[in-house]
């Protein structure tokens, strides 16, 4: 947190001062001000909206909407120098109810012994080791159910105020969303010939011998490791 002292807060109206203390907004309303948090939503809604997360509809009878929430994050180097100001919509998933907005939510993660041991095997055969990131990972999994969620504030659609947003994929905060993108995620491999392990299920395994990638799923994270860097490198693309 940055340090202001009292004079240099005598020159900060008092909702500007609580921000520079806080650094970042904790409501829509405060973020409004600043042009970096601005930015910072308006592309947040346009990734959501290319990614075709929602459509505006009327409330059908029998279900309520979810609220919205902004949440704000620093991006920072080390000495502190802010590097990207973040915002995140999130959906107030604590709201849901199991059998009526979601139905299961487990989604399989690596243990950390997998990881180790998959890295061992990988530094045991002198295998290529390769760490992906998944960005907007949940933004990315597909919802079955029937879930509504209220327009965010400050970008309603004109006219239209009443109006809610069926989403067609996940949002963060949903109660589904894990289990959404790892059915997504799991049909995309199994499309790609990998195989899951039978007692591994964050595990996936495609070849054999010099051709054998193996992958390994935690969240949004994947490590691969292989022998062949052709193969890999075809998985990659």
């Amino acid at each position: 947190m940055k340090h202001i002292s009292v004079i240099e807060l005598m020159y900060y109206s008092d909702g500007e001062a609580l921000l520079v203390e806080m650094e970042k907004p904790t409501s829509y309303q405060e973020a409004t001000g600043y042009v970096e948090w601005t930015k910072a939503m308006d592309k947040e809604i346009q990734s959501i909206e290319k990614n075709k997360t929602w459509k505006l509809c009327q409330l059908t009878v029998g279900h309520r909407p979810i609220g919205l929430k902004w949440v704000s994050k620093l991006k920072k180097y080390s000495d502190g120098e802010v590097v990207k100001h973040k915002a995140k919509l999130v959906a107030k998933g604590y709201v849901q109810k199991k059998g009526v907005d979601f139905d299961e939510v487990f989604a399989p993660v690596a243990r950390l012994d997998t990881v180790r041991l998959i890295l061992a095997m990988a530094a045991n055969r002198g295998w290529q080791v390769h760490h992906l990131d998944v960005k907007l990972a949940f933004l990315r999994g597909e919802l079955e159910e029937e879930v509504y969620v209220k327009q965010p504030e400050g970008y309603e659609v004109k006219g239209k105020e009443n109006h809610v947003l069926r989403l067609s994929k996940a949002l963060y905060g949903l109660r589904r969303a894990p289990r959404a993108w790892n059915l997504r995620l799991d049909r995309c491999l199994k499309k790609l010939k990998f195989k899951r392990c039978a007692s591994e299920q964050a595990v996936y395994i495609r070849g054999e011998g010099k051709n054998a990638i193996i992958l390994g799923v935690y969240v949004d994270d994947l490590i691969v490791i292989g022998e062949d860097s052709a193969e890999i490198g075809e998985f990659k693309r």
